[in-house]
């Protein structure tokens, strides 16, 4: 069962919840309807988790933050970053540093070197005052201690959540992630690629079917176009506009695709000699350090890659391509092709070169990747007749603009086919503009229409709930699943419970598959008592159906053994001593053994020197009925008093009246009436005068 109407607040969810142990909560904090700010909230079992942190490219300052304040961040559990790109970990920083989170943030290894790198020339590109920063440098640099690094297909365990992740494609260390809580499976993709490029492998297709996919659609049902159709025209348009003498600017993100049309590119340069003395320049801050991580994480590329840095030909050190880092460090004397961040020319390098060229017929400016709303690049695709300016100053747009997608994202086909090979129950489309999706919803649900799996599309703030009543299994390991049980044979062991599994295993074999151990625990009592050990003897004889005599070896007192667990030792004329090993039905023999020495040291008479004849007081009727009742506690523990002197005993919701006058038990539980009756009949043997033994 679903819901996705208006929900409260998840702050204030938990008082309104009936079923919250079954109950599965997903929540868009952001790339609800939009693509932009990923943060998915999702909560189960008391276990929340949060995949993503990313903000808006097309806002700046509080405005471009997932919708946090709907949740409580020191809650969560753990924070998993799909990949590096600012849509989805830029506002990080801010979630470690700014709010009350204290859980876990894991990512790949490459993505926590990348991510650094991104975020500081995010903030140093920022074009917003200092109030409306929302986190500095050493924030940044903070958020690095705290983030910790997870390979892929890698199981880690964090209070009771399981996860891993498998290679997305999309950009180097890009990872989705498998979580399983109480065996509930929920499989979130983040940005994913099914095609293998010129430098990454493909997404992998996990090999457990999940409960939930919750899956990007940011192409909705758009086709791309064959691979090599797509590299021919943007070869083609840069070909024709530097023939032309014109130049051409590729807008792109700092890293992803810039690495993939960096290769496309210095392999046509190298096809096509008369271009050579043409440059190429890769206007980024962080170009150089971007290559270096790429030549660091060679083996995380596809196989192609690999080969080429086998053979000692490092495939990301380019002949024909030239790093720039600002705009004055550039000569803009004839034809060129500039690759330039950022990708959605808001600001920065990108954005200035823009401002330079837009108005010149022979320009062109290739956009390579999938546009955000907001930006100017989404603007341009339309062809508008003027733009304006970073100087706020309007110009005429006159030079061609060409959207040539290589965007590492599926498309239809790719998502219908890899959700027909994963075959969820439940699909929840994020990551994508709202129409877009609800067409790729349509068609989802159409492609699985005969199967029972539900499509949701989200919007921001809007929950998904779902109820799974997961069942209880304990599996029986070690020894005890040596040999398999009879029908109807009791198994008996200890249970042990770890997050949320459960299993049975002997006490010896504790310590090999846990991280427990067991102990003896032996326990000794010292009690008063002035009566003849012999007297002692004769009334545990009486009550207990074992007790052996001896002498203790090395102090050479008498001992009594009571059962065979309990030994009863003289230590002085005034004294005697209990020892016993500590279980739950040693414990029970050895109250019961000190309830009787106490009540026997209450009825032990004075010595009368003239005859050394031993008179039994008279029996004191209050003293004698605590006794029972003690006795009656330690055996039931909830003993109360009812009506017309009655005693109460309740035992697992089972109820029994003893009347002690006459020793009636009245109860519903024929088992619980006859154990009462028994044990009321040794209690009153118990608290007898002690009948003198004979001459």
């Amino acid at each position: 069962m679903a819901s996705t109407g208006p929900q409260p607040s998840l702050k204030r969810r938990d008082s309104l919840v009936t079923r919250e142990d079954d109950q599965l909560i997903i929540t868009p904090l952001g790339a609800g309807n939009e693509v932009g700010r990923s943060c998915m909230y999702m909560s189960y079992k008391g276990k929340t988790v949060l995949f993503d942190c990313g903000i808006h490219p097309a806002y700046s300052g509080m405005a471009a933050l997932p919708y946090f304040d709907e949740i409580d961040p020191s809650t969560i559990d753990v924070l998993l970053i799909t990949h590096f790109h600012l849509d989805h970990a830029a506002s990080l920083p801010y979630f470690l540093e700014k709010t009350t989170f204290k859980g876990r943030v894991f990512m790949t290894y490459p993505t926590k070197a990348i991510y650094k790198l991104l975020l500081t020339d995010y903030v140093k590109v920022s074009k917003v005052s200092v109030e409306d920063m929302l986190y500095n440098e050493q924030d940044i640099n903070r958020s690095m201690d705290k983030i910790e690094v997870i390979d892929f297909h890698q199981t880690v365990e964090v209070n009771g959540i399981r996860f891993w992740c498998y290679t997305a494609g999309h950009v180097l260390g890009a990872a989705m992630f498998m979580v399983d809580i109480a065996g509930v499976r929920v499989l979130y993709t983040g940005d994913y690629s099914r095609e293998e490029d010129r430098h990454l492998r493909a997404a992998e297709t996990p090999q457990f079917s999940p409960d939930i996919c919750i899956i990007e659609s940011t192409y909705g049902v758009q086709q791309h176009q064959p691979r090599n159709v797509r590299e021919k025209r943007f070869t083609d348009v840069i070909h024709s506009t530097i023939s032309e003498g014109g130049r051409v600017l590729i807008p792109v993100f700092a890293l992803g695709r810039a690495q993939e049309l960096l290769l496309i590119l210095d392999e046509y340069w190298s096809n096509h000699p008369e271009l050579q003395n043409i440059p190429i320049y890769y206007a980024s801050p962080l170009a150089k350090r971007c290559l270096s991580v790429y030549e660091t994480y060679i083996h995380s590329m596809n196989d192609r890659i690999r080969a080429q840095h086998a053979a000692k030909s490092n495939p990301f050190v380019f002949k024909y391509i030239s790093p720039i880092k600002s705009i004055e460090n550039f000569k803009d004397v004839g034809p060129s092709v500039v690759m330039a961040s950022p990708g959605g020319l808001q600001s920065g390098l990108s954005r200035q070169l823009f401002d330079m060229w837009c108005s010149d017929r022979k320009n062109a400016c290739v956009l390579p990747g999938y546009v955000v709303e907001g930006t100017l690049a989404k603007t341009i695709i339309n062809e508008p007749k003027e733009v304006t300016l970073m100087n706020g100053l309007t110009a005429p747009l006159n030079m061609q603009v060409h959207y040539i997608s290589f965007s590492a994202h599926a498309d239809s086909a790719q998502t219908s086919a890899f959700l027909e090979e994963l075959l969820p129950n439940n699909i929840i489309l994020v990551h994508g503009e709202a129409n877009e999706m609800g067409r790729l919803k349509q068609k989802l649900i159409s492609q699985f229409a005969d199967r029972n799996i539900k499509v949701f599309n989200p919007k921001n703030c809007q929950s998904i709930e779902m109820y799974f009543n997961s069942q209880k299994m304990a599996k029986t390991i070690g020894r005890l699943a040596e040999k398999t049980p009879e029908v109807g044979e009791t198994v008996s062991g200890l249970l042990v419970k770890k997050g949320f599994t459960y299993q049975i295993m002997g006490p010896d074999d504790l310590h090999i598959f846990s991280q427990l151990s067991t102990a003896n625990i032996t326990q000794r009592i010292t009690i008063p008592f002035g009566g003849a050990f012999s007297v002692l003897n004769h009334r545990l004889k009486q009550i207990y159906e074992s007790v052996e005599s001896s002498m203790d070896e090395e102090s050479g007192v008498p001992t009594l053994r009571v059962h065979e667990r309990v030994t009863v030792k003289q230590d002085s004329e005034k004294h005697i001593s209990l020892h016993w090993t500590s279980d739950p039905i040693s414990d029970m023999v050895s109250d019961s053994v000190v309830a009787l020495v106490l009540n026997i040291s209450r009825e032990i008479p004075k010595v009368v020197a003239e005859s050394e004849a031993i008179k039994v007081e008279e029996e004191n009727g209050k003293k004698a009925e605590k006794v029972i009742y003690a006795l009656l506690v330690s055996l039931f523990g909830d003993v109360k008093s009812g009506e017309n002197g009655k005693l109460v005993i309740s035992v697992d919701g089972n109820v029994a009246e003893l009347d002690k006058q006459t020793g009636d038990v009245e109860s519903e539980n024929e088992g619980l009436k006859e154990r009462v009756r028994t044990a009321f009949q040794r209690i009153q043997n118990t608290v007898k005068p002690i009948p003198l033994p004979a001459a």
